[in-house]
């Protein structure tokens, strides 16, 4: 049964395949690959007819040389993807300019081309076209001016202490940043375009005497394998070479920071930088490392263990609290004290409902307002949050409908989520917390430790890129032991994660223990 299954699989994506080909064909077949023509009006004729009449399309006709007896020429390019600067200054202007009066050019060629299909691409990619009466081939200049987000300071990821600068959507910038870090020859930087209409490029970066081929390998030949119209940003790639669709758990890592990027470069990893994003993406990635910050590097090393003490005890909090409440509350009310027992008691004596649909309204209401936080303007946002949570929860008090302690409860728990440092990793506690609930109104304590232990199972079975994702837990490994809960000083880390298998395991080459 499970050869006919997987059978039956192989010959799904092979018919998948096939239409997908089919369809990239026909694709490719709107640009044929027709040469270019010694007229210059049948080669702009040609050009209008396959990119349509767009009105940011056009064709600047001149005179190379003194007009006599000149050389007819035409420039083609489109308005919105190019510097005008350049265009009427470096190109026009010199070329129209006697011979002998021609300073050296300022413009970057790229290279002649002969064929249309090629010729599109370059267009749509932002360069201008050279033609010339009575040329066979077409002079490519590089002329692209894309509108672009200065360096800010990331907005989802703020720390005290540390860079202050962020990715924005530019990839050429965003490779510019980790170079200014990253000064090692052993950088490579490779270049895929992703998306069949939109051709959207993407840079795999990884230190090549660090980061395992095998990784790095499986890495591009996943990306190169995407199947898609376009890629608007990097969570398509996220979604789509990710090991376990179905899991809650993110399994690449997503960041702001240029610093996070080439700390995670120096441990053997793969950096993924898409045009358009400003978020990079970080694999293989492990459970610990969404719950760590880069600034527990930056600041010493038993303040970045209390930290770290105190996200863990945070992730506890926000997962389990609720649970805890509605189990003690309806199952084992025997396991509290009976100060405890008694003030609960007085406060739930108005409340119509049982514990597990008190904690499902209010935490429903929490995440409503929170998201409603989020998508309102930035002054009016954490406001609304804040008077929204305090105007519900106390008029909710009021009118009997819910507890004074599942008010303080569902607060410890919002507050514990938002001491995750990474998003799509709270987003995942915030999102077992539900069935959660649920297994702990319908068998208290039992349904939750059957949860847990469900999640433990999956989470042990889980995988990035070949790496198990509980690592150092699960297999265990000691030496990284001394980066998990508590950082150890730096004199004690002086090998590389031994997870991530880097070819070069040596983090520090002095000797001397301190």
């Amino acid at each position: 049964m499970s050869g006919f299954w997987q059978a039956w699989k192989h010959r799904k994506q092979t018919l998948r395949d096939q239409a997908w080909h089919q369809r990239s064909k026909k694709s490719m077949d709107k640009v044929p690959d027709i040469p270019v023509s010694p007229e210059l009006e049948a080669n702009v004729t040609t050009i209008q007819r396959l990119l349509g009449s767009s009105d940011d399309l056009l064709s600047r006709h001149f005179v190379i040389g003194p007009k006599e007896n000149g050389q007819k020429a035409v420039l083609v390019y489109f308005d919105t993807l190019v510097d005008k600067k350049v265009i009427d200054q470096f190109i026009l202007e010199y070329l129209a300019s006697p011979l002998d009066d021609r300073e050296r050019p300022a413009i970057h060629t790229l290279e002649s081309v002969r064929g249309m299909q090629k010729l599109v691409e370059y267009l749509l990619a932002g360069m201008s076209i050279l033609l010339i009466e009575g040329k066979t081939e077409a002079i490519v200049c590089g002329t692209f001016h894309y509108a672009k987000r200065s360096i800010e300071e990331p907005q989802s990821e703020a720390l005290i202490r540390g860079s202050r600068e962020g990715f924005n959507e530019s990839l050429s910038d965003g490779i510019s940043l980790i170079r200014k870090r990253l000064k090692d020859p052993a950088l490579r930087v490779r270049l895929i375009q992703v998306g069949e209409r939109t051709k959207t490029p993407v840079n795999i970066l990884f230190i090549e005497d660090l980061a395992p081929e095998d990784v790095v390998r499986e890495i591009t030949n996943r990306i190169k394998g995407i199947q898609i119209d376009g890629i608007l940003e990097s969570g398509y790639i996220e979604q789509m070479i990710q090991d376990n669709t179905w899991s809650p758990f993110p399994q690449i890592q997503a960041t702001e920071r240029p610093d996070k990027v080439v700390a995670h470069l120096l441990e053997g990893k793969v950096a993924i930088l898409t045009e358009g994003t400003p978020f990079a993406l970080i694999a293989p990635a492990i459970f610990t490392q969404f719950y760590q910050s880069a600034e527990d590097y930056y600041e010493r090393f038993l303040i970045s263990s209390m930290i770290r003490l105190i996200r863990t005890i945070s992730l506890l909090v926000a997962l389990l609290l609720p649970s805890l409440y509605i189990a003690f509350s309806s199952f084992h009310p025997e396991m509290i004290p009976s100060r405890l027992v008694i003030a609960m008691s007085a406060g739930r004596s108005t409340v119509p409902f049982p514990s597990v649909v008190e904690a499902f309204l209010m935490e429903i209401t929490m995440e409503i307002l929170r998201e409603a936080s989020i998508r309102l303007p930035g002054p009016i946002g954490p406001t609304i949050g804040i008077v929204g949570a305090l105007v519900v929860g106390q008029a909710a008090v009021q009118a009997g409908l819910v507890s004074p302690i599942m008010v303080i409860i569902v607060a410890l728990t919002t507050i514990g989520s938002f001491a995750t440092p990474s998003y799509s990793a709270a987003i995942a506690i915030r999102m077992l917390r539900f069935p959660l609930m649920i297994l702990a109104g319908a068998f208290g304590l039992y349904g939750i430790m059957l949860f847990l232990i469900i999640i433990s199972i999956h989470l042990s079975a889980l995988k990035s890129f070949g790496i198990p994702y509980m690592t150092p837990i699960s297999p265990v490994y000691l030496k990284s032991m001394r980066d998990f809960i508590f950082r150890a000083p730096f004199f004690w880390m002086k090998e590389r994660p031994e997870m991530f298998n880097p070819p070069d395991p040596s983090r520090q080459n002095w000797g001397g223990d301190k």
